[in-house]
């Protein structure tokens, strides 16, 4: 039945895709109006860039894909804006890492044929191209597949209204004592790196993209009121793209260690997530819950 829909999706001429997996996908199992969170798949390579309503996303998560480059998974509830993207093709890693949620709604542009069955059985609402064609156009400012945006007021999802921080658990409040100070944070992939910089001024680490400041569509600085480095394992999957490169797999069911970073200090932590559908629980070393600074949160997984 995928596969009779797939086709004709695709004859219908649906333009959602990437460029490197199809664009299609069987319309969402539920309607997403009562889901908690949006989750978005962000493009984040140099023609991208500066990506659109990101600055208010209340999650957003830079995951390493194919060739070691980084693609984001931005997560919305509280504060929804009316254009978000460059959006871009969905990975096995999503799947697992959005077990977190409520049975979230999962905005992407497609993805690799052998994985929408996956993502067809995994417990969200997926909303591609094929799915709401009247929520997502090509910008022509920019070339495809760098373009695709989406209008969340035209897919199936009502805000809660709630930082989509308390559905993973975590919660606002003080530091927790010592820590180091510390004024810049680098994670490298193979092909990319995320820069971190405390400014007291604007009291947020502002965000810098593979050398070069991360900015909003209107031209202000990006930043996080907390950054989380998680140590993860990242391994080959069973998938890769069109040119042959495999794509990784995150393993974000486990445990390890993290940095948490928050007012221009740093703070040793350990993260657990026994299971696919638990919440991932930040502790310091002695096993006291880490409250989070108020405003974005940005989750790094970081290769170890």
């Amino acid at each position: 039945m995928l596969t009779v829909l797939v086709l004709v999706l695709l004859a219908a001429g649906c333009t959602g895709g990437d460029g490197s997996e199809p664009d299609s996908h069987s319309s969402p199992s539920g309607t997403g109006a009562g889901a908690k969170v949006l989750a978005v798949k962000i493009d984040n390579v140099a023609p991208a860039r500066p990506q659109t309503g990101l600055e208010r996303a209340d999650i957003v998560y830079v995951e390493q894909v194919e060739a070691g480059l980084s693609r984001l998974l931005a997560v919305y509830s509280s504060d929804v804006p009316p254009v978000i993207g460059p959006v871009r093709s969905a990975r096995e890693t999503d799947l697992e890492l959005l077990r977190q949620f409520d049975r979230p709604v999962l905005a992407f542009s497609g993805a690799q044929s052998r994985l929408l069955p996956d993502i067809d059985r995994a417990p969200l609402d997926a909303v591609p191209p094929s799915a709401a064609p009247r929520a997502y156009f090509r910008s022509p400012e920019r070339p495809a597949p760098h373009n695709l945006q989406l209008r969340p007021e035209r897919i199936p999802y009502t805000a809660s209204g709630t930082n989509a921080v308390e559905a993973l658990g975590l919660r606002f409040g003080p530091a927790p004592p010592g820590g180091r100070a510390e004024d810049s944070r680098t994670v490298r992939f193979p092909s990319a790196r995320t820069t971190f910089t405390w400014s007291a001024e604007r009291e947020r680490w502002l965000v810098a993209m593979d050398g070069s400041p991360a900015r909003t569509s209107e031209g202000e600085p990006l930043g996080a009121a907390t950054v989380i480095v998680q140590d993860v394992t990242v391994r080959p999957s069973d998938f890769g793209d069109r040119s042959g490169s495999n794509t990784p797999f995150t393993e974000t069911v486990g445990s390890g260690t993290a940095l948490v970073l928050r007012e221009g200090t740093a703070y040793e932590a350990r993260w657990t997530r026994p299971a696919a559908d638990a919440d991932t629980r930040f502790t310091t070393p002695d096993g006291e819950r880490i409250d989070l600074a108020e405003g974005p949160l940005w989750i790094v997984y970081a290769p170890r």
